[in-house]
């Protein structure tokens, strides 16, 4: 397939049902279910809803979630998980570590966080303390596998099970609810899910960069060696090291970093990624504490956050099943094909070398994590 089809594919189908500002259009008030099926689930388009559809949520309309002391007593002696990495960026690429055998693209491998269960009160705490960019590690307590259900359930009083609106439209109740809380260093790289996601912010804010499935290939998924963060202290501030997971792994990813920590890397960036950084702007928006945004199935996103005057996001998502018709076999097709494209990598060709149907993260590597 040549670049000049795939770039009018990118064209008409923004032109045609997403739009063409870069714009998340936004509801002042909760849909009907019909209308949601109909203008956002069946047209595969996200959307924001107002606060309005979470202003009789206790965690919103009282600000439990902004107090420290109700927390840690509705969740005392409660152990949850946290994922600690160097940097705050969890399930995303870093270059190999010295001596590692094998050659990767670029050199680089897909790193996954260490994880540690504590308790409650004492996550919290070291969220707070390595929100400092002095602190050589950063927390983010959450586990991907219903971790709301499992490890949260003792603040269930405080939002609602399910969004009403979107389980009757859905036909049937979120598969997995799961909770997140970190401090402004916390962020996620470009991957999409098989789940029709109802993100709720409760604290802070997120931003969120946005393609449409149509687009994927501008995010020049490649496969990378899986990596695992580890370390040898019992101090929840341990030292972190990076090894290779054996037998070796190979785990599709996306391979555009949107925000570059340096020129010298935004240059490489632009170099190497020429359909992500000369292709359309990406959709781009805030969710603001109390909005909920509708993120599709199958769209690729980049989320990071602000943190609230106390220095945490804390959110909330509902994962539905995602409905798997003929425009998921459109979808995957489409992301099957290859296409030549000139760049300074090895490789000419884009997304042909791995299941791009996985790039959600669901691997050998962590059996239990979804998304």
């Amino acid at each position: 397939m040549a670049e000049g089809q795939v770039r009018d594919l990118w064209k008409e189908a923004r032109e045609l049902g997403l739009g063409i500002s870069g714009e998340v259009e936004r509801l002042e008030s909760p849909p009907s279910p019909l209308v949601f099926l109909r203008d956002f689930v069946a047209a595969n388009k996200p959307c924001i809803i107002s606060r309005a559809a979470t202003l009789h949520w206790p965690a919103v309309a009282r600000s439990l979630w902004s107090d420290d002391s109700y927390l840690c007593q509705a969740l005392d002696g409660c152990d949850v998980s946290v994922h600690l990495t160097p940097h705050g960026r969890a399930d995303s690429l870093v270059p190999i570590p010295p001596g590692a055998p094998g050659d990767a693209p670029r050199g680089l491998c897909f790193a996954s966080a260490f994880v540690r269960t504590m308790e409650f009160q004492e996550a919290l705490r070291i969220i707070y303390s390595t929100g400092s960019p002095s602190s050589p590690v950063v927390a983010y307590a959450q586990q991907q596998n219903d971790c709301f259900r499992a490890e949260y359930s003792a603040l269930s009083a405080d939002v609602e099970p399910h969004i009403p609106w979107a389980t009757e439209a859905l036909g049937c109740l979120p598969e997995a609810v799961n909770l997140w809380i970190g401090n402004g260093r916390s962020e996620t790289s470009f991957h999409k899910d098989h789940y029709e996601n109802l993100y709720v912010v409760v604290t802070g804010e997120k931003h969120f960069l946005l393609l449409p499935p149509t687009e994927v290939h501008r995010l020049y998924v490649r496969s990378y060696p899986a990596a695992q963060y580890v370390t040898s202290s019992s101090s929840e501030m341990g030292e972190l090291k990076l090894e290779m997971v054996e037998p070796k792994i190979l785990v599709p990813w996306c391979s555009v970093d949107p925000y570059p920590p340096s020129p010298e890397v935004m240059a490489d960036q632009r170099t190497s990624f020429p359909l992500y950084f000369n292709g359309p702007k990406p959709f781009q928006c805030t969710v603001k504490a109390g909005e909920i945004l509708y993120l599709p199935s199958m769209w690729l996103h980049h989320v990071s956050q602000t943190p609230d005057s106390n220095g945490r996001t804390i959110a909330i998502n509902y994962w539905y099943d995602m409905v798997f018709d003929i425009k998921y076999a459109y979808f995957n097709f489409l992301q099957s094909i290859s296409f030549s494209h000139c760049t300074n990598e090895p490789s000419r060709m884009i997304c042909n070398s791995c299941d791009v149907s996985d790039l959600s993260g669901d691997s050998e590597l962590e059996s239990t994590r979804k998304g």
